[in-house]
């Protein structure tokens, strides 16, 4: 079984043509798709300690920006 994708193959490609790429195989894709989410659910993950900590059930901008530092 496939495993969900939240990060479309489409938004991978605009993103790496923003960064200069002329062309872009789908296993990029797919690989740049892979990091990307599993970095945002360890930046989520920590944005949700940060709240909890405040005594917060709600996430906000600052948690996020604080997690990635």
């Amino acid at each position: 079984m496939t495993k969900k994708r939240f990060l479309s193959h489409n938004a991978m490609d605009k993103i790496m043509r923003e960064a200069g790429a002329v062309r872009v195989s789908d296993d990029a894709k797919a690989a740049l798709a892979e990091l990307l989410e599993q970095k945002a659910i360890e930046i989520s993950a920590e944005a949700k300690r940060f709240a909890e900590h405040a005594g917060r059930k709600t996430v906000t901008e600052k948690d996020i920006r604080l997690s990635n530092k």
